[in-house]
């Protein structure tokens, strides 16, 4: 049950993120954004990486530079360019792929062997959010345009997600290294590559004042919900479960998302609860 919990706690900390991310994408380039968000959430941290074994567990570490790397500096920076084209339930519907990509991969790779009610529920999960996503609730003319790049986008920040989350699985269940110490790790690995590759943007996030105090408010405020919280519900929901159980959990932004739609100009319909009903439905075959 502490996994499910954490899941729980993971999608409505990073839904409720996601929102003001996309809000605060008018000012900034979605790498900005990731920059910000990854450095403040590193500071907040901070205090973790004073108790991590840096040269005993050298190995595992590396891992987990590759995990943040790919996973954060790379997935959440095109996550937040499908934000800003997509809008975020749409963005986060998306996620309807990452059950069943999760659960297949996790398969092929690694000696874990889910039963057939994983399956089921993944497939459910999976076919429920894509049906969402399906609904095309948005105003067309505002969408069309850009669509198609939303949606490579999307599937890029699925696919960093699910092989990063897996480098993370295997340290977790191979090494003495906390879920808290683990998040810390990959977002110190995820900043230090922004900074190198994007020091101007860095300088003018930091130093240029090319954001009001409410801007700096929200963003310190959705990093430390997404980011930070997060991050580590998410790193305690791959120690307690397979990968694919744990993204069949997680996925379930969108059934969060319905409840900000409408500030974005994604309007609800019947078949939209309907769906995020049976989301729900398949989840519970999977713990069942």
């Amino acid at each position: 049950m502490i996994g499910f919990f954490a899941a729980i706690s993971a999608v409505f900390f990073w839904t409720a993120a996601c929102f003001i991310w996309r809000a605060e994408s008018k000012y900034l380039l979605p790498r900005q954004i990731n920059i910000y968000k990854n450095v403040i959430a590193s500071i907040i941290f901070l205090p973790v990486a004073l108790t991590i074994g840096w040269s005993s567990e050298i190995y595992s570490i590396l891992i987990l530079m590759i995990s943040g790397i790919i996973g954060i500096a790379i997935g959440d920076t095109l996550y937040i360019n499908s934000l800003k084209i997509l809008g975020t339930r749409k963005t986060l519907s998306f996620e309807s792929l990452t059950p069943i990509i999760a659960t297949i991969l996790i398969s092929l790779t690694t000696n874990e062997i889910y039963p057939q009610k994983v399956w089921i529920g993944s497939l459910i999960v999976s076919f429920s959010l894509l049906m969402i996503v399906n609904q095309n609730t948005f105003e067309r003319d505002e969408f069309v345009d850009k669509e198609f790049f939303g949606i490579l986008y999307a599937l890029g920040s699925v696919f960093c997600a699910v092989f990063a989350s897996q480098l993370s699985r295997i340290v977790l269940i191979r090494s003495t290294l906390s879920p808290l110490q683990t998040t810390e790790i990959r977002l110190l690995s995820a900043s230090i590559l922004l900074f190198i590759i994007f020091k101007p943007d860095f300088d003018k996030v930091f130093f240029h004042r090319v954001l009001s105090k409410k801007s700096h408010f929200t963003l310190i405020l959705s990093t430390f919900l997404g980011t930070n919280c997060g991050i580590f519900f998410q790193q305690i929901v791959f120690k307690s479960l397979p990968v694919g159980i744990g993204w069949t959990l997680l996925s379930l932004s969108p059934v969060f998302a319905t409840f900000i739609s409408k500030r974005e100009g994604d309007k609800i319909n019947k078949l939209t609860i309907f769906y995020s009903f049976l989301s729900f439905t398949g989840v519970g075959i999977t713990l069942i």
